[in-house]
């Protein structure tokens, strides 16, 4: 192999890896922040009229440990068909056409005030703050009180600068109290998409 191959071939090796070895960090990703009922966590922003997060444990009977540090986050569903949310903007945008993973940790609470139904989570990305460009991420209906680990695997439909966390019931008119809780989400990470 010729110098000039190698070199060629040297400079795509490190910008696959480069690219691969991407990290999107978040801000307070395990929610860190005085226990407290209505209140968003530093660093993140309500995405939804009405949305009231808590920083748990320890209001609306909800003393589930934490995965990851001392607090997490609380969302919750209504019965007048109301739904909680919450983004943030990311440090660096997400590449149109990139493969990206992340995981987080999710639990449900039996004890949540009569919010007590179990959830799923949607996460989407998007252009503009709040807003719902791509749904990235549904977990399945979480049940299990004890918190688990969940991947998500996509690729970016677009440049996008923004992540958002969903409470979700249905896509149809609902009256469902239901509740998800949320901790430790790993940074954003650039993928193989093999």
């Amino acid at each position: 192999m010729v110098k000039r191959d190698w070199i060629a071939l040297l400079i795509s090796l490190v910008g696959h890896m480069t690219c691969v070895a991407q990290l999107i960090a978040i801000s307070n990703p395990s929610f860190e922040g005085e226990p407290a009922d209505a209140t968003v966590p530093q660093g993140w922003m309500a995405c939804k009229e009405g949305t009231t997060p808590d920083i748990l444990p320890g209001y609306w009977g909800v003393y589930n440990e934490s995965a990851d540090g001392d607090t997490y986050l609380g969302l919750i569903t209504r019965e007048n068909n109301t739904w909680e949310s919450i983004g943030q903007r990311l440090p660096e945008h997400l590449g149109k056409g990139r493969c990206y993973t992340m995981s987080l940790d999710l639990a449900h609470s039996d004890t949540y005030s009569g919010y007590n139904g179990a959830l799923k989570l949607r996460i989407w990305a998007s252009k503009v703050k709040c807003q719902k460009d791509q749904l990235v991420y549904e977990s399945p209906l979480i049940e299990h009180t004890d918190w688990r680990t969940y991947n998500v695997k996509f690729t970016a439909g677009d440049e996008f600068w923004y992540i958002l966390l969903e409470a979700f019931h249905s896509e149809e008119v609902f009256a469902y109290k239901g509740n998800i809780l949320i901790d430790r989400i790993s940074a954003i990470k650039g993928c193989d998409r093999s």
